[in-house]
């Protein structure tokens, strides 16, 4: 079952540690940032002011979908988040502080050790997971500005020991315990989605709105861990992260580091839109398994990490999967009367395989799902 997320074949090619590399730009005069990670112009594109509160992505708060009384309004404030945004924010998630902390202690204490250190953990030839790089697969195409280290979490049989760091002595721990707790999480937030677009549970089917909780109940939940060092001299010209969309269901973001250093934006209407992550809370967005099952409800949404001059910036995002061996398609709960289905049906096993085996492209991938 883990398979295919771990990537259906080769690992990308092998590249420079980024972070090695920084520290050699950012301290060396005569060092230029090599020419295969300077993929941005900074003059072509619109970034709309980060302090534009008015362009800020919805916020939705956990505890209002809980409580009886507000839950029907925030749900419905939920499903056009994912329908307009296909990204929100979420506070009051319950998820304790103490397991946040932890995951966030022994994340940064990993990428702080010697770079001979993190190599235990790199990538082999059989796998994409480890700590390496991701959809590398030329030898002269542009190159991120950060490194990863990508696992399967959950289940527990599908973990491959082999890349799991044991320093810092907690990190498999931690991350147990974060991984459980958030998937928890996850799971309550897609039947309040189902609900928030019309699937909610009614007389004549009472099981409707937990028909797509169950696309993705006890599958595959990954974990990408990125390290985004600065780059004083290019900051405006490298990216962390190249647009794309997420293949998966439903991911949750965390920060790991002060949240004064912010690299997440989002495309909408042909602009990018900074988001400014609230202290504690979750970035959560729809991915591409989730739009199509849906019908077009929710939308995956292209987005991309930017790099700060100066300081450093570590994010954890946590991919919630379906079964590999499913054939994703539209579910019938969520194709409202009188639309018609928007999405042809296609082995989500070849979907990941197309997927992880080519460089990062916009929607690219999930526009030929499409009937029209």
């Amino acid at each position: 079952m883990a398979d295919a997320a771990r990537g259906m074949g080769s690992p990308s090619l092998p590249v420079a540690n980024v972070q090695a590399l920084a520290e050699t730009c950012n301290t060396g005069v005569d060092e230029p940032v090599p020419w295969r990670y300077l993929s941005k112009d900074p003059t072509a594109e619109e970034v709309v002011a980060a302090d534009d509160s008015a362009c800020a992505i919805p916020v939705i708060d956990f505890r209002k979908l809980l409580d009886p009384e507000s839950s029907s309004s925030e749900c419905a404030r939920l499903g056009s988040a994912c329908h307009h945004w296909g990204f929100f924010q979420l506070i009051n998630h319950g998820v304790p502080d103490e397991v946040i902390a932890n995951l966030k202690k022994d994340v940064v204490g990993f990428f702080k050790q010697p770079l001979e250190a993190k190599k235990e953990c790199a990538q082999q030839a059989d796998s994409l997971e480890g700590y390496g790089q991701a959809f590398v697969v030329s030898e002269d195409q542009k190159l991120d500005w950060a490194d990863m280290l990508y696992l399967i979490v959950q289940p527990r049989e599908s973990r491959d020991m082999r890349f799991w760091p044991t320093r810092p002595a907690s990190f498999r721990d931690s991350v147990d315990s974060y991984s459980m707790e958030a998937s928890k999480l996850a799971y309550q937030l897609l039947e309040f989605m189902a609900k928030g677009v019309g699937a909610a549970d009614d007389d004549d089917d009472p099981a409707a709105s937990l028909r797509l909780q169950g696309v993705f109940q006890g599958q595959v939940r990954g974990m990408r861990v990125n390290y985004y060092p600065p780059c004083r001299q290019a900051a405006d010209r490298v990216l962390g992260l190249s647009p794309h969309t997420d293949p998966n269901g439903l991911t949750l973001l965390l920060q790991m580091n002060d949240h004064d250093v912010q690299g997440l934006q989002v495309s909408k209407d042909g602009r990018w839109f900074p988001v400014q992550a609230l202290d504690g809370a979750f970035v959560v967005n729809v991915g591409d398994a989730l739009e199509i099952v849906s019908n077009g409800a929710f939308k995956s949404v292209e987005h991309r990490a930017v790099i700060h001059p100066t300081k450093e910036r570590i994010s954890a995002a946590l991919f919630h999967f379906p079964d590999q061996d499913r054939m994703l398609g539209p579910l019938p709960e969520l194709v409202k009367k009188g639309d018609r289905v928007r999405y042809g049906t296609r082995s989500y096993q070849d979907f990941l395989k197309q997927y992880f085996t080519a460089k990062l492209d916009g929607r690219k991938l999930i526009e030929s799902f499409k009937l029209e």
